[in-house]
């Protein structure tokens, strides 16, 4: 149930190369703002037919696609009436577990994203552009999924924001 859409980008290196066979996973919530987790309390409906994960190897252009529908919003209660953005998290592994890289992919003009403090933790406006998905006619299919182009950059003066877990 939801807006279907297209999912793609390349995971490239601090030149612009790309990288790999690199496994890249998302998850996220369905259209009505719920993951499927016994931890998510929010009271939307559960989607039978949408686990909200998806994994994928990376082509040898850096290249991945994923098919999903658009993430609801969601309450997050840690303060009154807050709201989590639309978004979906994507995670990066290298060569090894230990190697995981987290970050998150917002949609242009979600009016949530200025009072977001996950999305605003990172300080650069730039920077934080760079976490804005593109809307993309190419990978748009017609009468069927809007497209959005994510591409994630791992180093570098544009690398991509990265969650950082300790």
């Amino acid at each position: 149930m939801g807006e279907r859409i297209i999912v793609a980008g390349r995971v490239l290196d601090e030149d612009a190369r790309p990288v790999r066979r690199t496994l890249v996973e998302l998850w996220q919530a369905n259209a009505a703002g719920r993951y499927l987790h016994p931890l998510d309390q929010h009271d939307a409906p559960l989607d039978p037919n949408f686990t909200g994960l998806g994994s994928a190897l990376t082509d040898d252009e850096g290249r991945y696609r994923f098919v999903t529908i658009k993430p609801g919003c969601y309450p997050w209660r840690n303060h009154h009436n807050a709201w989590r953005p639309a978004h979906i998290h994507f995670s990066l592994f290298g060569p090894a577990l230990a190697t995981r890289l987290v970050t998150q992919m917002y949609f242009p003009g979600d009016p949530l994203l200025a009072s977001d403090p996950i999305f605003n933790c990172t300080a650069d406006a730039d920077a934080r552009q760079r976490l804005i998905a593109h809307f993309d006619w190419d990978s748009t299919i017609p009468e069927t999924a809007l497209g959005y182009q994510f591409d994630i950059i791992l180093r570098g003066r544009e690398q991509t924001p990265l969650e950082h877990r300790d």
